[in-house]
């Protein structure tokens, strides 16, 4: 396949570079110190969620900043109708503009409001709801996270026991939500809740917009491997959320839920990150400080990232092919599972290659001399978590065999 740019793209691709150049805030820099999230269109060393709200003044300023000029443009939400903030970029010109903030390692902002949620409002939400909740997510107001996976309720996603039991206007919440990216910072949540506990299991949840300063709702970050939270548990006790905040039908919830994931990113910040991680390690490699580092037994270490950078393409290639069925007006299936699944085990593969390089020196976590900042030996653990977000390496796999191989369950 050709994934030249057209003549337009390749224009709209020196715009947004032009852009990134001249609009972000100089005083807005990576922290060094500081763990990135997770998800893979996260650049090391920013946290925009939690730097829009850091004690750090040039961090925080720096943050609103960025979200300011991108705002300018609708490009915080690319593909949104100009009506509700966005840009009303084609697919490919959304791919392009995500390409190129990876590439400039600049941070995007609002990642689930306006990649998630904003097109679920778009296609399930009343007029009211989307008036209200879009444009501050498009101006980068008003964060939001994702309230799905409970204690016993990760993969198997319709086995969710939070409750919710209609109360006149209100629906009254009682549950558990865990492994909630970055909720500890969110304005906003969007849960799938149980409302009939007698219905089959995928027709008994409901789809609720629940605002986190609502009392009766506790949000506590979770420590995670490397000591750091991107993620938190959120509790309900008795809280109350109006009906109106309900999308979709009572009972419902399941489709509009799926409607929601069917959202995620094609994948091409992972690319970019892996990428330009192991341009750093041949640099690095090949410096005389990184000789120092390097470990006795360099056997194989060549063609081990030579592999490591074919399967590179191969990520790319998946992300190009998942942006062209959109493109087509199709709705990517099995493909993103083929795209998760693939580049998840590709993590850590990167990972190992990295860290192994450098021997007994890749046990350091402290990155004050350790080669290249102990980023591979952090990136390991980091690698342990792409095999269950958006889905458990299993999930993939079973949605590949029936969804794409025709298979039996």
């Amino acid at each position: 396949m050709n994934w030249e740019d057209t003549p337009e793209e390749a224009a709209f691709r020196e715009e947004v570079r032009g852009f990134v150049k001249e609009r972000f805030p100089a005083g807005y820099r990576p922290d060094r110190g500081g763990e990135h999230s997770l998800e893979p269109e996260d650049v090391w060393g920013y946290n925009w969620p939690a730097d829009r709200v850091s004690d750090d003044p040039d961090r925080r300023d720096g943050a609103l900043a960025w979200a300011a000029a991108l705002a300018e443009r609708g490009w915080i939400t690319p593909h949104w109708p100009t009506e509700y903030g966005g840009a009303g970029l084609s697919t490919m010109r959304e791919f392009i503009l995500q390409e190129e903030m990876m590439r400039a390692r600049v941070p995007t902002v609002n990642g689930i409001g306006a990649f998630l949620l904003g097109p679920t409002l778009l296609a399930a939400g009343t007029e009211e709801q989307k008036a209200e909740h879009l444009p501050p997510i498009a101006r980068g107001e008003r964060t939001w996270a994702q309230g799905f996976s409970e204690p016993e309720s990760g993969s198997d996603l319709a086995s969710v026991r939070t409750r919710a039991v209609r109360d006149g206007d209100d629906y009254v919440v009682n549950g558990q939500k865990v492994w909630t990216s970055l909720g500890q910072y969110a304005d906003w949540l969007f849960v799938l809740v149980r409302t009939d506990p007698e219905a089959h299991r995928h027709k008994g949840l409901t789809f609720l917009l629940v605002d986190t300063r609502t009392p009766g709702v506790t949000v506590r970050p979770i420590v995670d491997i490397r000591g750091d939270t991107p993620f938190a548990e959120v509790f309900f006790s008795d809280a109350r959320v109006p009906v109106a905040n309900r999308v979709g039908e009572e009972n419902r919830g399941w489709y509009v839920a799926m409607t929601a994931l069917s959202f995620e990113r094609a994948g091409i910040g992972a690319t970019v990150k892996f990428e330009q991680a192991l341009s750093s390690l041949v640099d690095y490699v090949n410096s005389e400080e990184g000789r120092r580092y390097l470990r006795a037994d360099t056997t194989g270490l060549r063609q081990e990232i030579a592999r490591r950078y074919a399967e590179v393409r191969v990520l790319y290639n998946l992300a190009r092919y998942t942006v062209s069925k959109q493109v087509a007006g199709d709705v990517p299936g099995y493909e993103a599972s083929v795209n998760q699944l693939f580049g998840a085990e590709l993590a850590g593969r990167i990972a190992r290659t990295g860290a192994t390089a450098f021997g007994a020196f890749a046990e350091l976590w402290g990155r004050e001399g350790a080669p290249l900042g102990a980023a591979f030996t952090h990136l390991r653990l980091d690698s342990v978590a792409a095999t269950f977000l958006g889905g458990t390496t299993e999930i993939q796999r079973n949605v590949i065999a029936t969804r794409g191989l025709g298979l039996p369950r």
